[in-house]
């Protein structure tokens, strides 16, 4: 079950939130707004993405793998995303083509509703995320445009029980209805 995270989750840790709409053939998510979390964990000391693993995987989200953002558009219409950045720095687009260009270093993490185009547009040498999911959801990777059918489904994806980040509390409890 979900818990509060106060020991792994920095204490100088906020979240941003902002909409994307359909943007070429990427849907976006038109009613979950993506969390952009900026310093959700402290970069310094012990390893940043064991952190982030034992953050995800306490907060309902089992981490899945380590490694780097696609240097392609892309999205994922069968599973929301959460993507804690282990090290490293690296500039990133969200939404698609003509998406919005956003930052992240190390410590930073990003919740991505299903639908959600992203992309990695520039990095450091040693930029790693760590990918989680919720519980009983599986992830594609979608290059072209869903039908309607498949759009259907991804809009009736369940919400989460809970922020792989904030934890019971955070800010997808709220925003993510």
């Amino acid at each position: 079950m979900p818990v509060q995270s106060e020991t792994l989750l920095a204490a100088d840790a906020h979240c941003e939130h902002f909409m994307l709409a359909a943007n070429d053939w990427v849907p976006n998510n038109a009613r979950l707004p993506v969390l952009l979390w900026r310093g959700a964990i402290d970069p310094e000391g012990r390893d940043c993405g064991s952190r982030f693993e034992a953050l995800f995987a306490q907060n309902g989200w089992p981490p899945q793998w380590r490694d780097g953002v696609f240097d392609y558009h892309h999205f994922h219409s069968t599973a929301h995303e959460a993507l804690g950045v282990a090290s490293g720095e690296a500039e990133l687009i969200i939404g698609g083509p003509r998406g919005r260009v956003i930052s992240v270093r190390a410590g930073d993490a990003l919740i991505l509703p299903a639908g959600t185009g992203h992309c990695l547009l520039t990095s450091g040498r040693r930029f790693q995320v760590i990918g989680a999911y919720p519980p009983d959801q599986q992830w594609d990777i979608r290059r072209s445009a869903l039908d309607d059918e498949e759009l259907r489904a991804m809009q009736a994806l369940p919400f989460p029980d809970s922020d792989p980040v904030g934890g019971d509390d955070g800010p997808l409890t709220r925003l993510w209805r």
